[in-house]
């Protein structure tokens, strides 16, 4: 990808805030572009960024000045606009997922190859000191042999607090897509790919009323099943329950366990990049919270596309398309198992991401 990165960036919600805060001032990239279907957004972006131009989308899809492009849009949007950069010969990381539709992450994924470009994929809080001390501390067999695990994400729904939150109810949205990424990926770091599914889903209300921002009161409809249960069968034998949900009003679960023959640890909550990961062996009585011991320490939204760029192509990055293809096909089976009523087998696999060893900030930013 060689070495002085140019970014540029469609897409300026909510979430672009913590990207730009992570890569402007990068030693590796530089922001050169930013794009927003709204001009004045855009605008008002590259007004705060010295060097920074805002550009309409298409002028920025095929810009001379840009390398890879970080593609911040509705999950609606995604492919469109990762076709739009690899056509166009350039780079492209997204966030997730890596489209709203199985076939539209396949094609994407085929596109870059006949093009020789990367694909990379959020999340990356996977890549931090929480998940990545959890997987040291499984690979060092300090649970022993895995058995099984669980993961659980309640909340009482995005529209609590995102202004816009119409997104999170449509296609591509709904709590499985739109946080499950985060425990999917992170249970492929801990116990590797996903083979078949066992899913079920409800949605018990037709519409949601926005809590904040222009916009409260709104009443929004909902068009996706918002409480999702599971069971993933990983390649290896180990059963992982998962229930992900915008029904709920809290959970005391941990957000993932991992469950082994001499020990059980509880993994933070994967959609920060730290916590607590923590111990408690055969025969204890007492919880032993482990140091960190890998991971990309303090590390924030974007260190997945620093590890995009720093692949180089000499190796896969971290943050793979091709372990999101994987994710995404995980999550639409689990969807399609509870419409059908039946257990799938999965098409896709891949090869569990390089591990992160301990990285002070100073080696990454």
């Amino acid at each position: 990808m060689g070495d002085a990165h140019r970014i540029g960036v469609i897409g300026l919600g909510v979430i672009s805030r913590a990207y730009l805060d992570t890569l402007v001032g990068h030693r590796a990239v530089r922001v050169t572009a930013v794009a927003d279907l709204d001009p004045s957004r855009s605008a008002a972006v590259a007004a705060q960024l010295p060097g920074v131009q805002a550009q309409s989308v298409e002028e920025l899809l095929s810009s001379p000045d840009v390398d890879t492009v970080l593609n911040l849009t509705v999950p609606a949007a995604h492919a469109e606009i990762a076709l739009g950069a690899i056509g166009h010969g350039k780079h492209v990381y997204g966030e997730k997922p890596l489209a709203a539709e199985l076939t539209d992450a396949g094609t994407v994924l085929e596109a870059a190859a006949k093009a020789a470009v990367g694909v990379g994929c959020a999340p990356d809080t996977v890549l931090g000191t929480g998940v990545q001390t959890a997987r040291a501390a499984v690979e060092a067999g300090a649970v022993g042999r895995p058995l099984f695990a669980s993961a659980v994400m309640v909340t009482p729904g995005h529209e609590r607090w995102h202004p816009h939150p119409d997104f999170y109810y449509t296609a591509g949205g709904g709590p499985l897509l739109d946080m499950g990424p985060y425990y999917l990926s992170a249970l492929v770091h801990l116990l590797g790919p996903v083979r078949a599914v066992i899913g079920a889903s409800s949605r018990r209300r037709t519409e949601r009323v926005i809590g904040s921002g222009p916009r409260a009161g709104e009443r929004i409809p909902v068009e996706v099943d918002s409480h999702v249960s599971g069971v993933l069968e990983h390649e290896g034998g180990v059963l992982t329950t998962i229930t992900t949900s915008f029904d709920g009003v809290a959970t005391t679960a941990a957000p993932i366990e991992v469950h082994g023959e001499k020990g059980t640890l509880t993994v933070p909550d994967p959609n920060n990049f730290d916590g607590e990961v923590r111990l408690l062996e055969l025969g204890g009585t007492q919880w032993r919270t482990l140091p960190p011991s890998a991971g990309y320490v303090g590390a924030a939204r974007g260190v997945g596309l620093l590890d995009f760029v720093a692949a180089g192509g000499q190796r896969a990055p971290r943050a793979s398309g091709e372990l999101a293809l994987h994710v995404l096909e995980t999550m639409t089976a689990l969807l399609r198992s509870s419409a059908e009523g039946r257990r799938i087998e999965l098409s896709t696999s891949v090869e569990r991401p390089v591990p992160v060893p301990l990285t002070p900030p100073r080696e990454w930013r």
